[in-house]
């Protein structure tokens, strides 16, 4: 009789009652949500509740190796301190080797956890290095809102979907591609573009197949499509575009709802645009993932990336431009960039303008000519966990009525300031690590204000500080390290 499926829930105790049980009511809406999807009963284990726990436990992983238990990582600084969490993952990673899959654990990132986003503590923790390689679920802000809010409840929906395909996977027709060529698989691209193994971008693991319509694009003739324009311009909303190694020298319009996603090593699949820039989005949602795109040096002036509109999440992408910025962000748009490497840029790494929004989280934005991130005219970014360094002017600048919000971001060795904030911006600064820059680590001018509490403002050239005397009533300050 074939074993039903199931999950267990590693997690420390101590997060749990620090947050009033609400791991455990995770816990039991997501499996009520994988019911609702599938019409099956499914359990997840968890040993605050379940006597069963110890001897499922047990049997799942030393007497059984059937293919459908999965393992809930909680991620919490806790979590890498506990011998007892380490061991579970670590067995279950010898459990999926057994199997040949590397996707029966689930990493969900709960409280925010140095050894995961900070590459040079990962190097120092070969766990860590295993959760961050593999796709999870980021609930750092999610954490603090109700399991009521439609955001949450989404978030529970989107996970139990993602063990939902890993549990019953149903083989899906495969068409035949137009040209003469053995018929093309067709994988998840978030298997296989957000699993990785390392900065290199390599996919790893072997996808489980979705009935989504995907385009395979290859330039040796061996898939759909030669150019990814092509695909581009033939799919539907909602489609799948899959791009093997190769050079392409196109630049992408992106002008409907696609998920547009590099198959094998990053540095492997470039996009190389002259004349205009690599990457411009104009749809109202999309996602582009492990791909390189250049803008290189040819006639006329734009950005490596343009973000006109929508909700772009661009992932694991390594971005560079001889021209202006490497990614610009207008006119309301508000992407989620995540994991890219931003550098190399003629201008800004990052320049968000004319009301621009968005969310970048991990990425290291670094030697650019003009400053890491560059914040203007209404625009309203939030910045969290980037390594924004080496930039030949100054970290982060806001100016002409500027905003954002940077927290637990490291801003270092920049050839001007860490944070400079003029001309009648106002900029939040939390929990921020603003060291070795050449100038001071805040610069505050111009009828600005700012509040700036928590930060490590050590060890700038220029000091910790330079404000402006009209600017001094309009800033709060508190708990830095100067």
């Amino acid at each position: 009789m074939p074993v039903k499926p199931a999950a267990f829930m590693s997690y420390v105790r101590f997060n749990d009652q620090h947050d009033d049980g609400q791991l455990s009511e995770f816990r039991e809406r997501l499996a009520a949500e994988v019911r609702a999807q599938t019409g099956e009963e499914f359990a997840i284990f968890q040993d605050r509740n379940d006597i069963a726990w110890g001897q499922n436990w047990q049997q799942r992983i030393d007497e059984t190796l059937d293919a459908v238990t999965l393992l809930l990582v909680i991620i919490t600084p806790s979590l890498l301190r506990s011998p007892p969490c380490r061991e579970e993952v670590t067995r279950f990673l010898e459990r999926e080797r057994k199997l040949g899959r590397q996707d029966l654990i689930l990493p969900v990132h709960y409280i925010d956890t140095r050894e995961i986003h900070d590459p040079a503590l990962r190097a120092t923790d070969e766990l860590a290095e295993v959760l961050h390689s593999r796709q999870h679920a980021d609930w750092r802000e999610l954490r603090f809102e109700p399991f009521s809010s439609p955001v949450v409840r989404r978030a529970i929906a989107q996970l139990a979907t993602r063990m939902r395909d890993t549990f019953w996977r149903t083989p899906a027709p495969v068409a035949a591609p137009p040209v003469v060529a053995p018929p093309v698989r067709r994988p998840d691209p978030r298997d296989l573009a957000t699993r990785q193994t390392g900065d290199t971008g390599a996919a790893a693991g072997t996808p489980a197949k979705s009935p989504s319509p995907t385009h395979v694009v290859d330039p040796y003739h061996r898939g759909h499509f030669t150019t990814i324009s092509a695909a581009i311009k033939a799919a539907a909303p909602g489609d799948w575009i899959l791009v093997r190694p190769g050079l392409y020298e196109e630049s992408l319009i992106v002008d409907k709802p696609l998920e547009i996603i590099g198959d094998g090593h990053r540095e492997d699949i470039e996009i190389r645009a002259h004349d205009a820039s690599a990457l411009v989005f104009k749809a109202s949602i999309g996602r582009v993932s492990n791909l390189t795109l250049r803008r290189v040096a040819g006639t006329g002036r734009s950005h490596a990336v343009t973000i006109f509109q929508g909700r772009l999440d661009l992932e694991k992408c390594d971005i560079s431009s001889d021209s202006l910025a490497c990614v610009a962000i207008r006119d309301g748009a508000d992407p989620r960039l995540r994991e890219n490497k931003i550098h190399g840029g003629r201008q800004s790494g990052v320049f968000v303008f004319n009301h621009g929004l968005g969310t970048l989280e991990d990425n290291e934005i670094f030697e650019n000519q003009f400053n890491g991130v560059e914040i203007k005219s209404g625009s309203n970014p939030t910045l969290r966990r980037n390594q924004i360094f080496d930039n030949k002017v100054n970290g982060v600048y806001a100016y002409e009525g500027g905003l954002g919000k940077l927290e637990t971001n490291y801003i270092t060795g920049n050839g001007g300031v860490g944070v400079r904030i003029d001309e009648d911006s106002s900029t939040v600064l939390r929990h921020n690590n603003i060291n070795r820059n050449r100038y001071e680590g805040v610069w505050i001018d111009g009828g600005s204000s700012g509040v700036i509490e928590d930060n490590d403002l050590t060890g700038n050239l220029g000091g910790a500080w330079d404000i402006a005397p009209d600017c001094e009533p309009n800033v709060t300050r508190a708990r830095n390290l100067e």
